[in-house]
Formats: C-alpha cells, structure tokens, sequence
C-alpha cells in the first residue's frame, strides 16, 4: 500500500514538473512574438529608450500610419494576395497529379522520373542559368514568373506520394470495378481522402509564395505594377536611415521620423499577421498529413 501511495506521488510530481516545463517553453516562444508587437505599436521617440517588453509604453498606431503611406504598398499586397491564392491552387493541384501517378505500380517508369525528379533536390542551375531560362521563357516583367517557375516541388510531390501510398489499395480496386478511370478516381476518391496532407503542403506553398521577395527583385524590379508586398517593405526598411527618416523614392519625400526598430517591428507584424490568421485552420491537418503514410503496417 505504501508502495502505491509512493508511485501515485512521483506520477503527481512526475505530471507537474512537465506542466511547469512545457509553460516555460510556452512563454519562451510566445514572449519575442508579444515583445514585437509591444515595440510597433509603442510610440517611436518612446522606444528608443528601451525597457519595452509585454505592453506599449506609449500606445500608438503612428508606426503603421506611416508603413502604409508608402507608395505601393497596396499593389503590393493586392499582387501578394493574388499569388499566394494562385500559386498555392496550382502547386497543390499539380503536385497531386504527378504524386498520383507516381503512386501507380503499373507505371513502368515511375521509378526512373522519381530518380529524375529526386536528383533536382540536391542539383540546381544557379541564379544565372535561372535568370537566363526566364528571359528566354519571356517571362521577365510580367506577373507569370511568380507562378510558373514554382509550379510544382518535388518535395510536396514525393509527401503526397507517401501518403497516397498509405492509403488502402481496396479503394481503388473497388473504383475499378465499379468502371471509374484514373480520372475519376482521382477526384472523387485520391483528392477527398488525401485533405490532411493536402491542406499540408498548401500551407507550405502559400507561406514560401507569401514571404517571396527575391524573385520580384530580380525579374519585376522596374515594374511597379507586379511588385510584391514583402519587397515593397524590403524597401521601407532599407530608406529608413539611423536618423528615423523614411524616405520614399516614389513620392520623391520623407514620410516621417520615426526610429528604425519601431518600423522594423511593425513590419514584422504587417507580414506574419495573414500566416498566422490562416496557420489555426491547417494546424489540425499539419502534423497528420506529414506522418500519415511515412509508416506503413
């Protein structure tokens, strides 16, 4: 009895000690997100005293007043919004399509395109060869570049695989038989059981489309028209001087004096708000669909 009564405490102690661990590890990731959010919207003569952590000394909206007074701004994030949504449709659709039927033990040669498509992972052109394919593809200077240069990634299509591979082989074989083709079965039967994993890998491609810049620096840096969110606030924190002036090279003006770590801080947030509006709705299918189908029984 005694024994017993000795095993229930150190379970007891056992399940505090990992409740203590595990708010610690809470408050440790969640404090840099809180502390930023603090700074943006701290007033910016304020923050440059320090001693900002949890909540604005000085509350203030200035610092996002200012951002979205940069000419731009709002091309960008309409042109942003319309790739991410864009791009994540067609990457989930085609690295689908390809995942599916490479998935089929019929398909002699799946092997050989998986060895293909594998090498790709670990060989790249480089930036020169990239830039030279897309000039001669005639896709500098127009909104296409950001979507089919990245149509498909062979990293989401060998996922999917995996988690077609997974699923049970009776289901298609009863499609079969009941006069469904590879079509058919891809829609009504691979597409509907494969969600989790699809929801995944959406994620993924909207997060990288989301957070491109590079991409528009190189091939759409003279077209305002086609210009992104995340570069146009690449360009807010690099004409904000030591001093706290903003420049603006399009309105040829300084928008305001504000201190660089207020304008750094309240762009974070303009970037990471819309991820993390939509991470909530896929964080039920994240972990699911990256293990189901690694292991199968």
């Amino acid at each position: 009895m005694q024994g017993l009564v000795q095993k229930k405490t150190a379970d007891r102690l056992f399940d505090i000690s990992l409740y203590v661990i595990l708010i610690l590890i809470g408050i440790a990731t969640l404090y840099p997100f809180i502390n930023v959010l603090a700074i943006s919207f701290n007033d910016s003569a304020d923050t440059v005293k320090g001693g900002i952590h949890v909540w604005p000394r000085v509350l203030t909206i200035r610092n996002y007043e200012t951002i979205f007074q940069y000419e731009g701004l709002l091309t960008g994030f309409r042109n942003s919004t319309i790739r991410t949504v864009l791009g994540t449709m067609v990457g989930v659709l085609s690295a689908s399509m390809v995942a599916y039927v490479l998935s089929k033990t019929e398909f002699q040669a799946r092997r050989l395109f998986t060895a293909i498509f594998v090498m790709t992972l670990y060989i790249s052109g480089g930036l020169i060869p990239g830039y030279m394919l897309i000039r001669d593809l005639h896709l500098l200077g127009t909104f296409w570049v950001y979507i089919i240069p990245g149509i498909l990634s062979v990293w989401n299509v060998l996922i999917v695989r995996s988690y077609i591979n997974g699923l049970p082989y009776a289901l298609l074989e009863s499609a079969k038989m009941d006069g469904a083709n590879d079509w058919t079965i891809f829609w009504r039967v691979i597409l509907p059981l494969c969600q989790p994993v699809l929801a995944t890998i959406a994620l993924f491609i909207a997060v990288n489309h989301w957070n491109s810049w590079f991409d528009t620096y190189l091939y759409n840096g003279q077209k305002p028209e086609y210009t992104t969110l995340q570069y146009e606030l690449r360009k807010v924190l690099l004409t904000t001087d030591n001093g706290g002036n903003i420049y603006d090279p399009n309105k040829q003006q300084s928008l305001a004096e504000v201190s660089p770590e207020s304008i750094q801080m309240a762009i974070t947030m303009v970037v990471t708000a819309p991820i993390l509006l939509v991470y909530p709705f896929l964080q039920k299918y994240f972990v699911k669909g990256i293990t189901l189908g690694a292991v199968k029984s």
